[in-house]
């Protein structure tokens, strides 16, 4: 398979003021998918503009024809597998099966406070991975079937419709982000595709060198988890969501260059670079962006 090349559009712009005319020109530009990030609020951008993720790409999905939509990442933190499904599937048939759900357990931050009381501790990582091992197989069935009933530990569904289904059967995609052996098991049963940001302890301290091992080794582990659920581990997109990595690879179209022939030789099979924007950790050249985009699949 050769190397694709997809960006994420962060929504941080009212869609009558810019934002329309960038999910345009994701698609004039040929990337494969555009995606945007889905949180209540994220980091640095806590206190200025952030759109909801689903109504921006349903509102993507219509001013667009051709270039696929998705998030990175949805998460159980804030999200219901029944409600989610309903709102995936409507999007699926607005976008005419252009959808993948980039999906993970999901982290610290607003999203893990919000929706809570005062005296409420967020969830810990294991139990974050506890609801996602929930969460997936319920909303893969939700996705799948007419109609649902499950009662869990700590979700439930009682005869949740929805009908008609997805466009995309025998539903959408899921690209499943994941690193720990939990996830990396979700992601080799359910999953269409793998998404790694790389290794978090080595993107401040270590070096492009580190980071590519660390990746190997992850790929390594994917390996594994497929073998021993009965999966050929090719069956899975390897895409890799780039600005957490010590590498550099916006500095210029030949940084860029290296970077993607190194990781599509580990064996990842999409690229993802943040759309430019200036005063953030994501500023870059956009002329650079824009020469990346179109020249650089060309030069591998």
């Amino acid at each position: 398979m050769s190397l694709r090349l997809s960006t994420v559009i962060l929504p941080v712009r009212r869609w009558h003021e810019g934002g329309k005319e960038r999910w345009q020109r994701a698609e004039d530009l040929g990337f494969h998918t555009a995606y945007t990030y889905d949180h209540l609020s994220w980091r640095t951008f806590r206190d200025g503009p952030w759109f909801g993720a689903l109504p921006t790409l349903t509102a993507a999905a219509a001013a667009t024809e051709r270039i696929r939509l998705g998030t990175l990442v949805t998460s159980p933190n804030f999200r219901h597998p029944v409600t989610l499904a309903k709102e995936l599937i409507t999007l699926d048939d607005v976008s005419n099966g252009r959808v993948t759900l980039g999906i993970g357990a999901g982290g610290n931050g607003f999203d893990a406070t919000t929706l809570r009381r005062a005296d409420e501790e967020p969830w810990t990582p294991r139990e974050r991975a506890d609801h996602f091992g929930e969460f997936l197989p319920l909303l893969d069935r939700l996705l799948t079937e007419d109609s649902v009933t499950y009662e869990g530990e700590r979700y439930a569904a009682y005869e949740a419709r929805n009908i008609p289904g997805c466009v995309q059967r025998p539903r959408l995609p899921f690209a499943v982000a994941a690193t720990g052996p939990r996830g990396l098991r979700l992601a080799a049963r359910h999953g269409q595709a793998w998404v790694t940001t790389g290794d978090p302890k080595i993107s401040a301290t270590g070096t492009p060198e580190q980071s590519l091992e660390a990746i190997r080794g992850q790929l390594d582990k994917l390996g594994k988890a497929c073998a021993d659920v009965g999966r050929d581990v090719d069956e899975l997109d390897k895409v890799l969501l780039t600005g957490f990595t010590p590498d550099r690879p916006l500095d210029s179209f030949d940084a860029f260059v290296d970077f993607a022939g190194k990781h599509a030789a580990l064996g990842i099979d999409e690229i993802v670079l943040h759309w430019p924007l200036p005063g953030t950790d994501f500023g870059a050249d956009e002329k650079v962006f824009e020469r990346i985009a179109t020249e650089a699949l060309a030069q591998l």
